[in-house]
């Protein structure tokens, strides 16, 4: 038997977890759970369960008194176990580690956990592993002012993307297992929202019901062959402590088929109506928004197609973020955290200074861009995006700004590797939040020549722009100032990057910071994936060269100096 890292007692009365430590290899952790007839010994995997008598327990654990609450004291918790004969010779009893209780109340307690490949840690899932490293990279570039924010730990995801395997009798809907396409089946899981676990216990039903067929990737064959679930929290009619546990889930199904004239477009019908019935406002239990329908027939590995249809439902989906009212539609991104993600925006409007020339790479539906220009009163707003499908979503969301607002605010399809030195000019504040790969090399060596330029390093050429792609993307969705701005010739001296991806953004910042073009003057840090170790990373850039200041003499010091 491998060796025991971690343990859990939990009284089944009470539901109350008491962790405790033995010497152990670092992968392996058991769930003791007390009952009235037996001490059964839960362990990660499903072929070991040994069980022992309630008699054994009573007579191997001795439990202090103190312990009797259903949550773990704040206080450390005294507890003395004496296992020897229930557990190998080789392992032997340890002291609990001091900071046990605080990574204990951020456990995960998931039952899918090492299954599963959504996860990588369950315990303190509010201090990410790679967090000592973040604070001493910016430490080392003079950055003293570096925070981090976690906010919720559990029930946190709002948007999840899954895979539809198994058969109709039993149906697998979950996360591949690291390394593999085998599905992991995750109905209780603790990062989803609530209403997500919920719906997808509606489309197991379905599933069975109608015989619908999970998608083989073998074969090729089947019905249905992912499903997105997304929670939309923006209900005015409730009160504001209310909206985020009573949100509504947008489901996407991805039907294996070429569009809803395929021979399966019957089954597809009889889908979405037993899940609206179900799940929907006239039922007993109404969680469900809106059902779309993607088809996909690819046998690669991309999960949408390009066929959208919405079935039944509110076609618009929205949620607000940083007190501007946001539509995204089922094709959009958008982050799955968005609690956090909204502290992040109120924590990022703080670096733009009001009047601001903004603009806004690989910009997605605009939600940042439309929130400072509704916070900041930014003169004008850029927002570019390669995806085509986030143009009608920003239009919605830039109808419900407030009329008064003078900003002139345009939305360009384009991408921006190509050329991006042109959306730099003119600009005050730079926007990135790029994919988990980082910026393209395009766009840094674009940054660097901005600031250059932008120092007087670098003269501008003047030129008329007759590119036609560039042309196109000019004539795009805008809402012009009321007032005329002078089109002066000005570069960027604000860079904020928005990070997902920590190896890439140390790799981007070093490029950045190479021929002190920009230096980093502010950074913060975000939970966004709590049980994992990614990290959101916020760092504000700065056009130039760091000036560093002479430190003041002491009193002290001019005193004994004059003497």
């Amino acid at each position: 038997m491998a060796a025991v890292k971690g343990i859990l007692l939990q009284y089944s009365h009470s539901d109350m977890l008491i962790p405790a430590t033995f010497s152990s290899s670092p992968k392996r952790l058991f769930l003791f759970t007390f009952s009235s007839n037996h001490l059964e010994k839960r362990c990660s995997r499903q072929d070991f369960r040994p069980k022992i008598s309630a008699k054994e327990a009573t007579a191997t654990c001795k439990i202090s008194p103190n312990l009797k609450r259903r949550t773990v004291s704040r206080k450390r918790s005294t507890l003395d176990l004496n296992l020897k004969r229930n557990l190998s010779k080789s392992e032997k009893f340890e002291d609990l580690p001091e900071n046990t209780g605080e990574d204990f109340k951020a456990a995960l307690q998931c039952e899918h956990f090492q299954r599963c490949s959504g996860c990588t840690r369950e315990w303190g899932l509010d201090k990410p592993l790679i967090l000592e490293e973040v604070k001493n990279f910016f430490d080392d570039h003079d950055v003293h002012d570096f925070t981090f924010t976690s906010e919720k730990l559990w029930e946190w995801r709002c948007r999840a993307k899954l895979a539809v395997r198994g058969t109709s009798e039993t149906p697998q809907i979950g996360l591949y297992e690291e390394g593999t396409h085998n599905v992991v089946d995750i109905p209780s899981c603790r990062a989803h929202h609530p209403q997500i676990n919920s719906a997808i216990g509606i489309l197991k039903e379905a599933i069975k019901k109608l015989n619908i067929q999970p998608y083989d990737e073998v074969a090729g064959i089947g019905d249905l062959r992912y499903v997105q679930m997304a929670v939309s929290t923006y209900d005015t009619s409730l009160p504001h402590v209310d909206r985020y546990r009573n949100g509504k889930v947008q489901v996407a199904l991805v039907w294996n088929s070429r569009n809803e004239n395929s021979a399966n477009a019957e089954k597809l019908t009889l889908l979405y109506k037993f899940l609206w019935t179900r799940g929907g406002p006239k039922s007993d239990n109404h969680i469900i928004h809106s059902i779309w329908s993607n088809f996909q027939t690819s046998s690669s590995n991309i999960i949408f197609g390009g066929r959208w249809r919405h079935l039944v439902g509110e076609r618009d989906f929205w949620e607000r973020f940083g007190g501007v009212d946001i539509c995204m539609s089922p094709g959009s991104f958008a982050q799955a955290n968005t609690q956090a993600f909204t502290s992040m925006l109120y924590k990022l409007c703080k670096y733009v200074k009001r009047g601001s020339a903004v603009v806004e790479l690989y910009a997605g539906v605009g939600i940042i861009g439309l929130c400072l220009a509704a916070n900041r009163k930014c003169r004008s707003v850029k927002c570019i995006e390669i995806n085509k499908e986030s143009k009608l979503p920003f239009e919605k969301s830039l109808a419900r700004l407030p009329e008064s607002l003078d900003s002139s605010i345009s939305w360009h399809c384009a991408d921006v590797s190509k050329v991006p030195i042109h959306w730099l000019e003119g600009s005050d504040v730079i926007v990135v939040d790029p994919p988990r790969k980082g910026l393209d090399n395009s766009i840094i060596d674009a940054l660097q020549i901005a600031s250059l330029r932008g120092q007087g390093a670098i003269q501008t050429p003047r030129r008329v722009e007759k590119r036609p792609w560039i042309l196109r993307a000019q004539k795009t969705t805008n809402t012009a100032s009321k007032t005329n701005f002078d089109e002066i010739a000005s570069w960027p001296d604000t860079l904020i990057y928005v990070s997902c991806g920590w190896t890439s953004f140390k790799q981007d910042c070093q490029a950045l910071l190479s021929n002190k073009a920009w230096h980093i003057k502010s950074a913060h840090a975000f939970n966004f994936f709590p049980g994992t170790d990614s990290i959101e990373v916020l760092a504000i850039f700065k056009c130039g060269e760091r000036i560093k200041l002479k430190k003041k003499k002491s009193a002290e010091k001019r005193i004994a100096r004059r003497k």
